[in-house]
Order: C-alpha cells, then structure tokens, then sequence
C-alpha cells in the first residue's frame, strides 16, 4: 500500500463538503464475522441459504429460525464479536464533522457498536424483530430465542428478522436516503465490497456518476476499483488506522 495514497485520501476527506461511506462485509469480516458466501470460511458452506428466503421462511419458519439462530445470533454471542479499529475511526470521522453517513450493506449493527449515530442499514438489521402479523418491532434482546418459533408478546404472531430475506426488497425509507446522498455527495470512501451487489452496489457509482470522488479501501480490486480516484490496497483495519494518523483522530 501507497503512503502517497494514505496521504492523498486523507486531503481528500478534509476538503469534501459532504462525505460518505459505503462498507460491505469486508469491514466486520476483520472482526471475526465470516462472509455469507464466496469464500472457504462462508457462513453458508455449512446451511442452507433457502432458509433466508422469504416464502421458505413463512412456510417453514421452525427451520429457518434454526439456522438464522445459530448463523447470527448466537455466532455473534458466542464469539463476542467486537468493532474493529475501522468502525471506530469511521465514527470519529463522524463525530469530527468528516462524514456525514456510513451507508452499510452489514446487518451486524458493529457501526452502531463503535458509535456511528447516521448509519443507515441497507439490508437491514439483525438488531430488531417484527411480527408479521400485528408490525410491532422489538429489540433482539428484548426477544427469547430459546422458542423454536419466535412469537410476538403482543399478539402471539411469528416474529422475523429485520434484515433483508432474498426475495424481499430494500427497505424504502434505507433506498430513498442512501440514493438521495449519494447525489448530494462529494465523496464516498467504499470500504470492503466487491461491488456486485445490485441495487447496493449503484451507491458509490452515483456518487461518481454526480462528480463526486470515490477512494476505495480494499485488499483485492472489486467492480468498483476502474472507478475509484483513490485506491488503497489493504485491509480496513489497516488502512482506517493510518488515515487516522493523517486526520489527527
């Protein structure tokens, strides 16, 4: 990795007007939480991703709670999985008025855990639970588990997740304000992604497609990288700590 790019990134975020970040799995995976797919330690080498799909999981939710219990909840739990160095320097940059929003494709909630405060969750959350039939929306914690089946305390309906199944859309209130500053954006540090996720993966290229500058932070090229003005080829942990240098953070 450049120290020319380190340096040239940092100048680039203290002169943006409006900044943003885009993070994908590769940020948490630094934290010990595995991809879902595409690699020797994927999540789903072991499962069966069908039971995140959203008609399986109405029809079948005893198994798809199994595997969503022992995916995420308890892999989160049992592993006590932490914010990395990365998380917490993009929460400074907040803090310090350098961004404005980090824009993840992440469910783990670990922007929040460092203390991100705009963070909008594109794939939603595992941090809540709704019920599908009455709407009402708990924290995780406030859930037991420990039933095969989840239900709601208040009307007895089965409760989901609140990250995204396949087959089920983008939360619209997390579209609308991801593409909205996207377009008012001057900058987009794009961190940890292929950048082959759809519609995901059109956030940084708005930003581009606007006038705005992207510096991508990745230890491999992604989709994104031809149109990167910066590239800093590292980790996030890596990278985030020597641009913290720079930023005086």
């Amino acid at each position: 990795m450049s120290e020319n790019a380190i340096k040239q990134a940092a100048e680039r975020i203290k002169s943006a007007k409006l900044a943003i970040a885009y993070t994908g799995a590769g940020i948490s995976l630094e934290s010990g939480v595995p991809t879902f797919r595409g690699s020797s330690n994927s999540v789903w080498n072991n499962y069966d991703p069908e039971d995140i799909e959203i008609s399986h999981f109405m029809s079948n939710p005893r198994k798809s709670w199994k595997t969503i219990n022992e995916c995420f909840y308890a892999f989160l739990k049992e592993n006590e999985i932490k914010p990395n160095a990365a998380h917490k320097v993009l929460a400074k940059m907040e803090a310090e008025g350098l961004l404005k929003s980090v824009i993840t494709q992440n469910i783990d909630c670990l922007h929040q855990a460092a203390g991100s405060k705009d963070v909008i969750e594109f794939h939603g959350t595992t941090g809540t639970v709704s019920c599908v039939k009455c709407g009402k929306k708990y924290p995780v914690a406030e859930v037991d588990l420990s039933q095969e089946i989840p239900s709601c305390p208040a009307c007895g309906g089965l409760l989901k997740p609140d990250f995204v199944f396949f087959g089920e859309g983008i939360p619209s209130d997390a579209y609308t304000r991801s593409f909205d500053l996207a377009r008012e954006a001057d900058l987009c540090i794009v961190v940890g992604t292929t950048g082959t996720v759809m519609p995901a993966a059109m956030i940084p290229m708005t930003v581009h497609q606007h006038g705005g500058s992207i510096i991508e932070v990745n230890p491999d090229e992604s989709a994104i990288t031809p149109y990167a003005d910066i590239f800093i080829k590292t980790g996030a942990v890596d990278a985030f700590t020597r641009l913290a240098q720079e930023l005086g953070l």
